[in-house]
């Protein structure tokens, strides 16, 4: 990381990277991840970089956010102790319907753990989330 400081790793591991936007921030949220959440991360970013080849990226709340137009976001992911949390803004409307509910109707959740084989069905939800509206934040 050329200089910088090695950024703080907040609760469960999270990196506290600073508000941002483009890639180099989520380069660095993704290179702080701690262990095997790394090459998750990385993963995910290839994956999304795969489908939508000219998506909006930032870093916000100290988690990387994807979109097809800049504050309009339709995948963001958080590290927790034991897995890597995906946020799908309006994953009510994708099929499958990502497995864990949340507070919010439209929003669904991926947990991924160790050795979780996820890309396949990741890469089939990044390609119907980047037709939805998304969340503007």
């Amino acid at each position: 990381m050329g200089g910088k400081p090695k950024p703080k790793l907040l609760s469960g591991g999270n990196p506290q990277i600073p508000k941002g936007y483009g890639d180099e921030p989520v380069q660095d949220y993704i290179a702080a991840m701690p262990g095997w959440k790394s090459g998750v991360g990385r993963r995910i970013d290839e994956i999304v970089v795969g489908v939508v080849p000219k998506v909006e990226k930032a870093v916000k709340w100290n988690s990387p956010f994807y979109g097809v137009e800049r504050d309009r976001w339709f995948l963001s992911f958080h590290v927790f102790t034991k897995y890597v949390k995906l946020t799908f803004f309006d994953g009510s409307a994708l099929k499958p319907v990502p497995p864990v509910e949340s507070k919010q109707a439209e929003v669904r959740y991926l947990h991924i753990h160790e050795g979780d084989d996820f890309e396949e069905q990741l890469t089939d939800w990044v390609k119907q989330a980047r037709k939805l509206p998304g969340e503007k934040l």
